[in-house]
């Protein structure tokens, strides 16, 4: 025999977490539906020289490359690959579609992607992302950056998960800075924000070290400058422009980047976010190099050992390796996989009810058609509803019921039947009801939107 076993780095869940994970998705999709965008899926599975057009990083080290068993018996190299992020493929389908699209292109995109993740507690190999990105045709209005923060203050106040603030950053203001430090060429740049984007994790005596070791070889000084300047932190509105007001002036990078930022958070707090939703955080730089503009990260404000829970920024052309169009965009990206066991472990997600929402028992087997009809009856309204089809003790059915987190149990014997009423059982008040059988889908209906209610509250 051999043993039912799971490979390391996937999410597979019970049922009940199951539906707490699909709520947690239904609403990203409700939200993403509600400020425009449109959805689109792409292929599991991406040509490989399609998929890998950078070389020597680490994306090569983590991608699940795809062989048939006919290209395995024959030595063929693998000519597919799957997709370990939901960007690229992103680019290759708008270069590909480019003449069919309206532009710009607003696309919301909701699936699993993979990634060779060195098996450990809370890394994933098989993820879900949520991403959203607009995509403009040689242009794109900074006005789009300002809706990614609307869109994220919309998705996790609905999540209910507890307080959270959207950072906000500029790399045209930190190239600009760096410029002004004699850090002039853009590899050192790159490689000078990457450091800097570690400053919350790794803490500011290891980026201080990395910048004035041999690597990178800054002065004591410019060390401790950059290091001053990427500790800048706002609260509230005011205060955000002030700090870049007290910036002054600097060079043609600096200058846009102040400018960018100062409009983006004049239309974040027009979009309705309010101002204890967002704040400058110069340290935010994010790791991949395509961004060059916006960019963010969201943190839980009780729970920051998290990490951040939405993070993404603006791009200057998409599809570079696709086409010779220029299409810039900016997009946010919810690792929901990743989120969802978080929350869970932090004990700010629960699991859930059944989706079941009424029970519909069988006493003795000749009540089978009736309570099949009764079942047809509550499902035709709108009520999701499981019949039981075997005859078991009330006690049992109750038990099960309650077990699989439904809470209301119709129980329709001899005596109901013949007085033409039906019983209901409310498993978590421990109490029950008669109700007419004519009556019996608006009285639940009642009792369903009562018990909803109440979870919300409970949950706010």
């Amino acid at each position: 025999m051999i043993k039912p076993r799971t490979m390391p780095g996937v999410l597979e869940l019970l049922p009940r977490d199951q539906i707490a994970f699909q709520r947690v998705l239904d609403t990203i999709r409700r939200n993403y539906e509600r400020f425009g965008f449109l959805p689109v899926e792409t292929p599991v599975m991406e040509l490989s020289e399609v998929l890998l057009t950078k070389s020597g990083g680490e994306t090569e080290r983590q991608v699940y490359f795809v062989q048939s068993t006919g290209a395995l018996e024959q030595g063929g190299q693998p000519e597919l690959a799957l997709r370990f992020d939901l960007t690229v493929p992103l680019a290759r389908y708008v270069a590909e579609h480019e003449h069919d699209l309206n532009f710009p292109f607003r696309r919301y995109q909701i699936q699993r992607v993979y990634r060779g993740e060195r098996a450990q507690r809370g890394r994933f190999r098989e993820f879900y992302q949520a991403d959203i990105d607009v995509i403009g045709k040689d242009a794109l209005s900074i006005r789009c950056d300002a809706e990614m923060p609307a869109v994220i203050h919309a998705v996790f106040a609905e999540l209910e998960i507890g307080e959270f603030v959207i950072q906000l950053n500029n790399r045209k203001l930190l190239r600009g800075f760096f410029e002004g430090l004699g850090i002039a060429d853009a590899e050192a740049q790159n490689g000078v924000l990457r450091e800097v984007d570690k400053l919350d994790k790794r803490g500011p005596d290891y980026v201080r070290e990395t910048l004035t070791g041999e690597h990178f070889g800054l002065s004591a000084e410019a060390a401790q400058r950059i290091m001053d300047f990427v500790q800048i932190r706002s609260s509230g509105h005011a205060d955000a422009l002030a700090k870049l007001d007290a910036l002054g002036q600097g060079s043609e990078a600096l200058n846009q980047g102040i400018a960018e930022l100062r409009e983006v958070l004049e239309l974040v707090r027009a979009f309705g976010v309010p101002e204890s939703r967002y704040a400058l955080n110069f340290s935010i730089a994010r790791g991949l190099d395509y961004y060059t503009g916006t960019v963010y990260e969201t943190h839980l404000v009780e729970h920051p050992q998290i990490g951040s829970i939405c993070s993404g920024g603006r791009y200057d052309n998409l599809a570079s390796h696709y086409t010779r169009s220029k299409l810039p965009g900016v997009g946010i990206s919810i690792g929901v996989t990743r989120l969802f066991w978080q929350l869970r472990e932090a004990g700010l997600i629960d699991t859930a009810d059944s989706t079941v929402e009424v029970l519909v028992s069988l006493m003795d087997e000749a009540l089978l058609p009736h309570t099949l009809a009764l079942a047809t009856q509550l499902r035709r309204a709108g009520i999701n509803t499981e019949a039981q089809l075997e005859a078991r003790k009330l006690a049992k059915q109750f038990q099960y019921a309650n077990r699989a987190g439904i809470r209301f149990v119709a129980v329709l014997g001899e005596d109901e039947l013949a007085r033409e009423v039906v019983t209901v059982k409310d498993l978590r008040k421990g109490e029950q009801f008669e109700v007419a059988r004519a009556e019996l889908v608006a009285a639940l209906r009642v009792e369903i939107e009562q018990a909803r209610v109440m979870r919300a509250k409970r949950e706010a």
